[in-house]
Formats: structure tokens, C-alpha cells, sequence
């Protein structure tokens, strides 16, 4: 199976190159999930990060009312897991699951290792990664707490633009902590502004 936004992922981010790219292949497990199946529930005990080769995931929570929160989406070549589930072995707080079709790369223990072996420099390059995470979650913690409905938008447009077609509005409504109302106001008015 070819995974050219894996490979490529490994080699700029990295520092891979193709020959120890092809030692790892026999370790790289892939996994297709089906639009509206379950990489993870909430209660599950994660075991992987997954990176998206192709399609589209969110990672969400349910509030005791029965309203979602969504906390993430990943398109290709983002990676998404429950980290405190994986990393500290707690049940699952969130689900998450496929708003398409999607090809997933298990990054698990094993493949990590591999990877590790024949690239030493890897675990500093992953961990310049997710500090680099911390940073944007930080960032968005930042923009609910202090911005407005129409900044959250406008950031959020702007940063995943690949997303603006692909999720429901209502989602990208839950995902910047407001009304789908409230961001259909938002919209007019940016669209008003647009003709001024």
C-alpha cells in the first residue's frame, strides 16, 4: 500500500530519508474507518495516535445533555488521539470518529521504536511537534476565553480553511464554542461587510 502523505510527512518533518523510510514500511499499520465509525469511544482505552493519510476525523466529547463538543478535526497529514487515554492509560474522555472516509497510519509503541531506530533525531523532531500542539491549544484556549464570535471565525477560517467545505457548519459552530445562530449571524455579517 502506498502512503505518500505518510512518507512525505516522515521525510520533511523528520528528516527520514527513502532508505530508512523503506525499513520501517514492515511496521506501518494502516487503518480504513468507514464515514461515522468509531476509532474511539469514550470509555475506550486508546492504544495509538493515527496521522490521516486521507479523509476526515473529529475528536469530540458529549456533555451530560447530550450536546457535542467538538476539541479537534484532522484532514491529511494532521494527527489526532486522546493523548491522556494513550499516554497514561485512562479511559477515554472523548470519541473519535470519521466524517469521511478515511486511511489512517497507527502510529503505536512499535512503530515509533522502529521508527526511533533507524533515525535517532525522530523523538526530537516529534517532540518539537507537540510542543508546537501545546501552542496552537494554548492559542485556542486563549481566542474562547477572550475573542469574539466573528474573531474565533475568522481565525478559524483562516487557519483550516481546508475544513470550511468539509464540516457542517454546526460542528465548526460547537468547535469555536458558540450557536449554530450565533454563527450564521457571524457569517451575514462578514458577508455584509465584504460588499461594503
Amino acid at each position: 500500500m502506498t502512503l505518500p502523505n505518510f512518507k512525505r510527512h516522515l521525510i520533511d518533518k523528520h528528516g527520514l530519508s527513502e532508505e530508512q523510510f523503506d525499513q520501517i514500511t514492515p511496521f506501518i499499520r494502516t487503518r480504513t474507518i468507514s464515514k461515522n465509525k468509531f476509532l474511539l469511544k469514550e470509555g475506550e482505552i486508546g492504544t495509538a495516535a493515527f496521522f490521516v493519510e486521507k479523509g476526515l476525523l473529529r475528536l469530540y466529547n458529549v456533555n451530560s445533555e447530550g450536546k457535542e463538543n467538538h476539541l479537534q478535526f484532522a484532514v491529511e497529514n494532521w494527527i489526532i488521539t486522546d493523548r491522556c487515554s494513550v499516554y497514561f492509560q485512562e479511559p477515554s474522555t472523548s470519541n473519535i470518529d470519521a466524517l469521511e472516509d478515511t486511511l489512517t497510519v497507527l502510529l503505536d509503541d512499535e512503530l515509533v521504536s522502529e521508527i526511533t531506530k533507524v533515525n535517532s533525531t525522530f523523538r526530537e523532531q516529534n517532540e518539537i511537534l507537540l510542543q508546537n500542539h501545546i501552542r496552537h491549544l494554548y492559542r485556542r484556549i486563549s481566542s474562547l476565553i477572550g475573542s469574539s464570535a466573528k474573531v474565533r471565525y475568522i481565525e478559524f477560517a483562516e487557519t483550516y480553511p481546508e475544513l470550511m467545505q468539509r464540516v457542517p457548519q454546526w460542528m465548526i459552530a460547537s468547535y469555536l464554542g458558540i450557536t449554530p445562530e450565533s454563527l450564521s449571524r457571524v457569517r451575514k455579517t462578514l458577508m455584509d461587510e465584504s460588499y461594503k
